[in-house]
């Protein structure tokens, strides 16, 4: 028998005879590869693991990836030939593995995983090409006026598309083409694509002080020993956390490494992408939801060739095909909007730390209040700290004080309290910016009718309808659902009788304009401002000054630098506490701290007023003191009482379906079947929103010690259970929505 160095023996017909088969792992819901065979004709070029190839699928082409499995016990009569091998660099071992890691932590079949990677086939087209003249010399007979002048302006030998020539001299494209014919001109064909810009890291010297040298040389360190290692980098809002990652960002350069930062919302590029080019000399590639197809094929194409040397992107650029990642930044660690919650559900964060473990190279984790989870992880050794205790240069924190809101009085049908009315005046007199902060996009949450109480509801979700009255419609932000705002309520019939009750922006951006009729006021949500276009164009009025009155939700509290600002007034600082879940006072503490750090962060001093019915909750006495550190151990206290995470683990099952008595009946089987354990299983009842999307909903919470393998369990749980087509189980390991 012959071994792999004995090919001489081996006849060149057992060669040509014997079939070669491959595992390719496919895009889809499948859990494991699919084995074909490699036709006569790739056989010797081969499909190494990692290759991507297109095999028949039914009567479909997909696109695959050769794994690492070999291929199991198969009946050759069913196999199918693969079609090609992609010209694309192949997928690292180290993705691979990755890949196969997130699966099985998320408890989701590997296809699906390969998906996120995956992100769509026009990723896998040649490049588009334009065609682009040159003078060769030559001089055409005869050498009219018009051929002249285009050779004249040829002469710099700077290659121009025939049109672009054309127009430099004044002449047609006919002409133009006569002159290739005749020799003169010689067409060469070049990349459509812009190319991808190459970041200096000795563009620009930044000047540190004191703190953040020390930080920067720790993770200069750490980016030269080329190991995983995750960092902490704490630093309290405006203490340069960005300026010292990226000198680090420096490091992985010089090293030849790529580099990634993932930010929580695209909102966030703005500023970075900035900041970027002024520190490297080129803005980093950019990866979000919002490319278009063409954007989206030179980006892949561009991180996948190593041509993207830094990419600052959303969630999802996690799973892009790097080839030599040597830098995981995770910038506002702690923000909820790194948990994907539809689809394929997954943290980012958490998926990220193994992502650099399994890379070996450092990920950074920075945040001025770092989650729970990373904050244990760093008291235990799991994680180093770098701390940031003060500002960049001159700035200093702002004072932070409660408004008891029980004290106060207040208008019918006004929000701002007078003692932030009193604070918005002399701010505007002293010609500084404000922020009013309500965590509640449109005009007001619930619109009921006065005359027979009816609420108006969505009717595919279980959800109120929030007034949007810059548009006049009524939304539901579960299920997207909208409609005109009625003249008349719909239950009784009474014309003019829907009341709006409760603010949103749109409400206290109305009562700002009524107080401030001379302050020029804007407002910044998700409903108000579409794209990333008109985001940035709003952040630049704000950091050029031509905006005195910001209003906005959630979106403003996420790592802006606004030099002029310096009040923030946060109209409802209790609105997080309200239907708490386990992360109630963790998130509140959170996006009141950060919104609380947008103001001074130049020179002036900045001043933060909290409106409360609340004054003496811990976290509103934490924001006041300063003292985030007693906030964090009076939590993990809590946390650690009940077993709860980061003490112990979570499992969310969700059940769906469009007919209520199904989805019933499969939920109490599924209870039935699981598995006795340390687990604790609760439920099935009525979810939250019980009605979503026109879908029924009930869930399972599986509350489980924290040594406990949950992914085996959950293993064994749904083993054989197979749930009507029409009932959807999603399952969701460590949920951040209880919804």
């Amino acid at each position: 028998m012959s071994t792999p160095d004995s090919d001489e023996t081996v006849s060149v017909a057992d060669r040509l005879t014997e079939p070669r088969l491959v595992s390719v792992l496919l895009p889809l819901p499948v859990a494991t590869p699919w084995t074909y065979r490699l036709p006569d004709e790739i056989k010797d070029g081969g499909a190494p693991p990692g290759s991507f190839v297109e095999v028949p699928l039914g009567s479909r082409r997909v696109i695959g990836v050769v794994w690492d499995d070999a291929p199991g016990d198969v009946d050759e009569k069913k196999l199918k030939d693969v079609i090609q091998v992609m010209d694309a660099p192949p997928l690292s071992e180290v993705m691979r593995r990755f890949i196969d890691f997130a699966a099985a932590w998320n408890f989701r079949p590997p296809g699906t995983i390969l998906g996120l990677t995956m992100r769509s086939r026009d990723a896998f087209e040649p490049p588009k090409m334009k065609r682009l003249v040159l003078a060769t010399g030559a001089l055409p007979s005869p050498l009219t006026p018009a051929r002249a002048r285009v050779l004249e302006a040829a002469s710099d030998d700077f290659a121009r598309t025939p049109a672009e020539l054309a127009e430099a001299s004044g002449t047609s494209t006919s002409v133009i083409k006569g002159l290739i014919d005749k020799g003169a001109l010689r067409t060469i064909e070049v990349r459509a694509d812009a190319p991808f810009g190459v970041p200096d890291p000795d563009h620009m010297t930044v000047t540190l002080g004191d703190d953040q040298q020390r930080a920067a040389d720790d993770l200069v360190a750490t980016v030269e020993a080329q190991d995983y290692d995750a960092v902490l980098l704490d630093g309290v809002t405006g203490s340069g956390k960005t300026l010292v990652y990226f000198e680090a960002i420096a490091a992985a350069l010089k090293a030849g490494r790529q580099a990634l930062v993932l930010l929580p919302e695209i909102a966030l590029t703005h500023q970075i992408l900035q900041r970027f080019e002024e520190r490297f000399g080129c803005a980093p590639a950019s990866w979000h939801s919002g490319l278009t197809p063409p954007e989206r094929r030179r980006m892949f194409a561009g991180i996948q060739s190593g041509e993207a040397r830094v990419v600052v992107g959303a969630r999802s650029a996690l799973f892009l095909p790097f080839p030599d990642l040597g830098l995981l930044i995770i910038d506002e660690e702690h923000d909820g909007s790194y948990k994907q919650e539809d689809g394929v559900i997954y943290h980012a964060r958490d998926m990220g730390v193994a992502r650099a473990s399994l890379g070996k190279f450092p990920v950074i984790l920075a945040s001025a209040t770092p989650s729970l989870e990373t904050n244990v992880n760093a008291e235990t050794g799991k994680y180093r700290r770098l701390v940031l205790p003060a500002r960049h240069g001159a700035a200093t924190l702002p004072d932070i004080a409660a408004i008891d809101m029980r004290a106060e009085e207040l208008e019918t049908d006004r929000f701002l309290s007078p003692r932030l009315v009193s604070a918005l005046v002399d701010n505007l007199a002293r010609g500084h910016q404000a922020l009013l902060y309500l965590n509640r996009r449109g005009y007001a949450p619930l619109t009921l009718c006065r005359a027979c109480g009816h609420r108006m509801m969505s009717p595919d979700s279980s959800s109120w309808l929030v007034e949007h009255r810059f548009r006049n419609r009524l939304v539901c932000h579960h299920s997207g659902y909208s409609i005109p705002k009625p003249d008349a309520c719909p239950e009784c019939g009474t014309k003019g009788s829907l009341a709006a009750c409760g603010p949103g922006v749109e409400r206290i951006a109305e009562e700002a304009r009524a107080r401030f009729p001379d302050a020029r006021v804007e407002v910044l949500s998700s409903d108000a401002v579409f794209g990333s276009d008109e985001a940035r164009a709003l952040f630049k009025r704000m950091e050029d000054g031509d905006i005195d009155i910001l209003i906005g939700t959630q979106i403003v509290a996420k790592g802006h630098n606004f030099p002029g600002l310096t009040l923030v007034g946060v109209v409802d600082a209790d609105l997080g506490l309200k239907g708490g879940d386990l992360r109630a006072s963790e998130r509140t503490y959170q996006v009141l701290h950060q919104v609380s750090g947008r103001a001074g962060r130049a020179e002036e001093k900045g001043r933060v007023l909290l409106q409360t019915f609340m004054p003496d909750h811990p976290i509103m006495a934490a924001l006041e003191s300063g003292d985030r550190d007693v906030f964090l151990a009076r939590e993990a206290a809590e946390r650690e009482m009940m077993a709860m995470p980061p003490y112990g683990r979570l499992v969310a099952i969700v059940v769906s379906g469009h007919v209520e008595v199904q989805v019933t009946d499969t939920a109490r089987a599924l209870a039935r079947k699981a598995p006795q354990s340390d687990a604790l299983l609760l439920g099935p009842t009525p979810a939250v929103l019980a009605l979503l999307r026109g879908r029924h909903r009930y869930r399972l919470l599986l509350k489980a010690p924290k040594s406990m393998n949950v992914q085996a369990y959950l293993g064994a749980w749904f083993e054989g259970f197979k749930p009507p087509s029409s009932v959807r189980v999603t399952v969701d390991i460590d949920p951040y929505s209880f919804l």
